[in-house]
């Protein structure tokens, strides 16, 4: 579960202070995918690194009573002078997990052959979205956390395994996913939420927020 009580975030963008939450409340129980639409621009990639305590709010508390994975395309935690190999390692010591089996798992995902024993630094930003997502899923959460502006794969093979293995994950795990396409959030959710205006509006199924969506993109 996440839950926001009375949170408030902005930003001093050199202009004008930009709202993302005013005194926001809602909550994300497990076993329920939330998906969430929000225009470019609206604090998408904010959001979603406060639920990951990545980010704090101005005002307010947030309650994580879950194991909740860093976003989609974070780079934190992973040093770049230090190889694929150094990082699986590490990363699995500090969830006291097997460095052999995450090693193995995220060497096999990401299928980038001799470049995995090379300092990640080196990596193309594609090779390096490829290694970040297969160590978010070597990593067992009870909630996985994407943002659509954060780097993609374009890898066929490599989509194909890793979207299995997270459909598989989701079986018994929940997804919080923001957007600004409702498409994309067909694919992981059954209900979704519309940001706007420093708050977040939940709606039981994606067809209801999807109208306020339209209504407010339309305006």
């Amino acid at each position: 579960m996440i839950e926001f009580m009375n949170v408030s975030k902005s930003f001093w963008t050199g202009t004008q202070r930009k709202v993302i939450l005013d005194r926001a409340s809602f909550k994300v129980e497990l076993g329920n995918s939330l998906g969430i639409l929000a225009r470019n621009g609206s604090g998408k990639t904010t959001i979603i690194n406060m639920m990951a305590g990545l980010e704090k709010p101005d005002e307010g508390r947030i309650t994580r009573a879950a194991r909740i994975s860093f976003p989609l395309g974070f780079m934190g935690g992973v040093i770049n002078k230090h190889s694929g190999t150094e990082n699986c390692r590490y990363i699995a010591r500090l969830y006291s997990l097997d460095p052999d089996y995450v090693e193995s798992f995220c060497r096999w995902l990401t299928g980038i052959d001799e470049y995995f024993d090379r300092p990640v630094g080196t990596y193309s930003s594609g090779m390096r979205s490829r290694f970040n997502f297969s160590l978010m899923l070597a990593l067992e959460f009870d909630i996985y956390l994407i943002d659509e502006g954060m780097p993609a794969s374009t890898d066929v093979e490599f989509n194909r395994k890793a979207g299995s293995i997270l459909r598989e994950r989701l079986t018994n795990a929940t997804v919080i996913i923001v957007s600004h396409q409702p498409k994309t959030l067909e694919k992981f959710c059954r209900s979704a939420a519309v940001l706007r205006n420093g708050q977040l509006y939940q709606f039981e199924t994606l067809q209801e927020a999807k109208q306020l969506y339209d209504y407010e993109t339309q305006a």
